[in-house]
């Protein structure tokens, strides 16, 4: 899900639908067209035209702000930001909670010169899925500027995103930059990937990529799995 113009497609990061790191999609039935406003003041959309498998998020805070994801090529280390980004915390707190992040793959990854994520928090694991409710954007506003300018930003390795598929689109897809990034300030930045995990995104990203989306853009080569998310 990461829609980053020519990165990411779908639902969930940097990436245009089909080449961005996160763009989603999603698509079911059973939906819920309820709205929450939490006690941040935090929009959740319920969205009726799809599942919300574990409902929409409290409206209390959770509390933590770290999470461990242990996965099939290791663990993933992630240190959230709820002072400067308390919507996008909380709603990720709630699907860990939940155990929506449990036993599913992470559906893309990237490694051209100017994307280099992985992207995952899809339960259909290709790119379509979210949690049935979307987030509001918290956008990043002390990114670097890009050497290449035209108002794109450096998100640099080891942050932690949304993807989305435009404005006010977040759900549960998001990605981790494992080397420093080109994209538009388009994507909420709640939190970081911590040495052990960036270890484990290297190794990750040194297996290489099946190709799906572009020469340099699409799936794990060898399959990635959140086998547990839990705070830490």
């Amino acid at each position: 899900m990461l829609a980053l113009a020519g990165c990411v497609s779908r639902t969930g990061g940097p990436v245009a639908e089909s080449s961005s790191p996160a763009t989603e999609t999603e698509t079911s039935t059973s939906g819920t067209d309820e709205t929450v406003v939490d006690d941040d003041g935090c929009e959740f959309v319920g969205k009726p035209d799809e599942d919300a498998p574990v409902g929409l998020p409290p409206t209390e805070p959770l509390g933590g702000d770290r999470v461990l994801l242990s996965t099939s090529s290791g663990e993933i280390g992630l240190q959230l930001t709820p002072d400067e980004t308390p919507c996008t915390v909380r709603s990720f707190l709630h699907l860990v909670s939940e155990g929506f992040f449990d036993g599913t793959e992470c559906h893309r990854l990237t490694a051209s010169a100017g994307l280099k994520v992985l992207q995952c928090g899809d339960p259909s694991g290709d790119g379509t899925g979210g949690p049935g409710y979307t987030i509001p954007d918290e956008l990043p506003t002390d990114l670097a500027d890009a050497p290449t300018g035209q108002g794109t930003k450096v998100y640099p390795r080891g942050v932690l995103a949304m993807a989305n598929a435009g404005p006010e689109t977040g759900g549960s897809q998001f990605f981790m930059v494992y080397g420093d990034s080109t994209l538009p300030p388009d994507y909420t930045v709640f939190g970081g990937v911590d040495g052990t995990g960036l270890a484990t995104l290297d190794a990750i990203a040194a297996r290489g990529l099946t190709p799906t989306l572009g020469p340099e853009d699409g799936t794990p080569t060898t399959p990635v799995e959140i086998e547990s998310a839990a705070t830490a």
